[in-house]
C-alpha cells in the first residue's frame, strides 16, 4: 500500500509541484488560506493539521494525477468550514463558486443532537449523500479519506475498527469508478484486513 506522507510543509509540496502542469501560484493561495484558517490546529495524532491537507493534495497529484486547480484547492481547503471559523461565504469570496461547491460537498453538517448516536447518524447521512456528489467532490473525499486511513494503525483500536468499517461501507464504493483509487483502497483493505 502506497503511503503519502512526503509533503510536511507547503514549501516541500511547492518544490515537488514546480515545473509541471499545475498552477502552483494559484495553489499557493489555497495553501496560505488553509494555513491561516487552521492556524495551530493539531490532528488527533498530534501532527500539525496542515500535514493532513498536504497529504490529501499529495494523494491526488501522486495517485490519479489530478492537475485541476479547483479540485486541488478544494483538497487543501476541504476542512476549513467544518473545523475552523471559516464559512462557505469566506471560501467563495477568495476562491469562487466552483471550489466552494466542492468544499460544501465534503463538509459534514453539524448534527441535530449532541449524543453519540445523533452524531453517528448525521455522519452516516452525510457519507451516503456523497454518492450524489459530482466526480470532482468525490475525488476530494477519496483523497481526504486516503490520508486519514493510510496510517490508521496510529489510532486507538476501537477507533480503528469503527473507521475501517465506515470506510468499507461508504468510501470504498465511491472509489469503484476511479481506477487508481479503486486499486489503492483494495490494497489498503488488504493491509488492514485484521480489523474485520
Amino acid at each position: 500500500m502506497e503511503v503519502f506522507t512526503r509533503w510536511r510543509t507547503w514549501d516541500e509540496a511547492r518544490d515537488a509541484l514546480s515545473g509541471g502542469e499545475i498552477d502552483v501560484d494559484g495553489l499557493a493561495r489555497a495553501a496560505d488560506a488553509a494555513r491561516r484558517w487552521h492556524g495551530d490546529q493539531l490532528r488527533p495524532t498530534g501532527a500539525p493539521y496542515v500535514e493532513h491537507l498536504l497529504e490529501a493534495l499529495e494523494v491526488l497529484v501522486g495517485g490519479p494525477g489530478v492537475t485541476d486547480l479547483d479540485i486541488l484547492s478544494a483538497a487543501l481547503l476541504h476542512d476549513v468550514v467544518e473545523d475552523t471559523s471559516a464559512t462557505l461565504a469566506d471560501v467563495e469570496a477568495e476562491f469562487g463558486p466552483v471550489v466552494t461547491e466542492l468544499v460544501d460537498w465534503v463538509t459534514k453538517p453539524p448534527s441535530a443532537g449532541s449524543g453519540r448516536q445523533a452524531k453517528r447518524s448525521a455522519k452516516a447521512a452525510y457519507l451516503r449523500r456523497l454518492g450524489e456528489a459530482p466526480r470532482e467532490a468525490v475525488l476530494v473525499k477519496l483523497a481526504d479519506r486516503a490520508s486519514n486511513v493510510q496510517t490508521l494503525d496510529r489510532m486507538p483500536p476501537d477507533f480503528q475498527r469503527r473507521y475501517y468499517a465506515e470506510t468499507l461501507t461508504y468510501i470504498v464504493p465511491l472509489a469503484e469508478s476511479e481506477p487508481w483509487f479503486k486499486d489503492w483502497y483494495a490494497s489498503w483493505r488488504r493491509h488492514f484486513a485484521h480489523l474485520m
